[in-house]
């Protein structure tokens, strides 16, 4: 044991994204104030097929955009894999003018800001002082949309930041922490569940909580400790918690369990941002078992989606990213701690998703930390290149 503290959260580097953990006491800038430090927002999404879940990401940037009060220089956002547009182009767009060059371009000259279209965006943003020369020093500050600390948002986002450093030297990042648990959350399921119960009575009620599911034990027990944050105090008389995927209990579990507890009425609450293959998921499996049972009362809430909310939270992320305030848990880490099972996890080096919409400037991340997992994300192993390699020791940390 040493006395050696670790560097603060929040700090600049052009490899892996910061220790969490360290508390500052330094404030994010009032409202409308925009200093030459404030870097501009990326929010980085995992992509979906649905086009209204596409949608509902671009209506968040703009409400974020909006809510910002003009004290970040830029707000946008992209995809790691399915939809567009991908992180690179969203980072074209953010890179300093000046520092554009022909790797900012699309095969054919195409400007890769004008090809992504997905969502409505601000024009590159100007740096103060003149601006910067190609490979000189910038920063983003990325927050990635997701509701635990789990796969995407340990390795899979990072990778695909620690790619974007190595095509635009000079390039650093700050990046938040996932946006759950949170009360703001646990404010709005708990309002989405009100709306579906349409004026019936908490008391008598169970409540179904889904979570997306994931390979990472940690992310998986922040879904249940949500589910028992949101039965803490507000009336319902029980509050299950299942997945729609890749763990268990599964939505139909969970349901059958809820019914033999003697339930008469449920509310099947999905704990996802915005549409997609896995809510459409749920609410098929919802109502396949009420179709079974048709004696229960089976209602199904709404998504989160884009609110003041989720856009105050991913504004409360930004800030403690620049302000190194970050209290990331990585306790329970599956990446830094030997959790049974899942000891194969420790150290695993990450490697980036490669987005159909991207120029697929191929890159080296050593071994891929997909290689037996079950999301079934691997498309295919790059091509050979002389490219440089990130260092294998890369993993997020927490």
């Amino acid at each position: 044991m040493t006395n050696a503290a670790p560097p603060p959260a929040g700090n600049r580097t052009n490899a892996a994204p910061p220790p969490a953990g360290n508390r500052t006491n330094a404030a994010p800038p009032p409202a409308g104030q925009m200093t030459n430090a404030a870097p501009p927002l990326l929010l980085v999404g995992h992509g979906t097929r649905s086009a209204e879940g596409v949608a509902e990401f671009g209506r968040l940037i703009e409400r974020v955009r909006d809510r910002s009060r003009g004290r970040i220089p830029a707000v946008d956002g992209g995809f790691i894999e399915l939809s567009a547009p991908p992180v690179a182009d969203v980072v074209n767009r953010l890179a300093p003018a000046r520092a554009k060059g022909p790797s900012a371009q699309r095969p054919g000259g195409t400007p890769a800001h004008e090809t992504a279209g997905a969502t409505a965006h601000e024009p590159a943003w100007s740096p103060p002082d003149g601006g910067f020369s190609s490979g000189s020093a910038w920063e983003v500050a990325a927050v990635p949309l997701v509701l635990t600390a789990a796969g995407h948002g340990k390795g899979d986002i990072p990778a695909a930041l620690a790619r974007e450093q190595l095509r635009h030297p000079g390039l650093s990042y700050r990046y938040g922490r996932p946006l759950g648990p949170h009360p703001l959350l646990q404010s709005v399921l708990e309002a989405r569940i009100d709306a579906a119960l349409d004026g019936s009575a908490r008391r008598g009620t169970h409540v179904v909580l889904v979570g997306r599911g994931s390979t990472d034990p940690d992310g998986n027990a922040e879904v249940a400790k949500v589910a028992r944050l949101l039965w803490e105090g507000r009336g319902y008389d029980e509050v299950e918690f299942s997945f729609i995927s890749l763990a268990d209990p599964s939505v139909p579990a969970a349901l059958e369990r809820t019914r033999r507890l003697g339930a008469g009425r449920i509310v099947v609450a999905p704990y996802f941002l915005f549409p997609g293959v896995l809510p459409d998921r749920i609410v098929a499996q919802s109502r396949e078992f009420a179709a079974s049972h048709p004696e229960l009362d089976l209602r199904t809430a709404e998504l989160i989606g884009d609110c003041d909310e989720l856009a105050d939270l991913v504004l409360e992320r930004y800030d403690e990213a620049v302000s190194g305030d970050i209290r990331m848990n990585c306790d329970t880490c599956a990446y830094r701690v030997a959790l049974p099972g899942f000891a194969d996890k420790v150290g695993r080096p990450q490697m980036p998703h490669f987005h159909p919409g991207d120029d697929h400037v191929h890159v080296s991340f050593g071994s891929s930390h997909h290689v037996n997992r079950r999301q079934a994300h691997d498309h295919g192993p790059a091509e050979p290149s002389e490219s440089p390699t990130l260092p294998t020791s890369t993993v997020m940390p927490g």
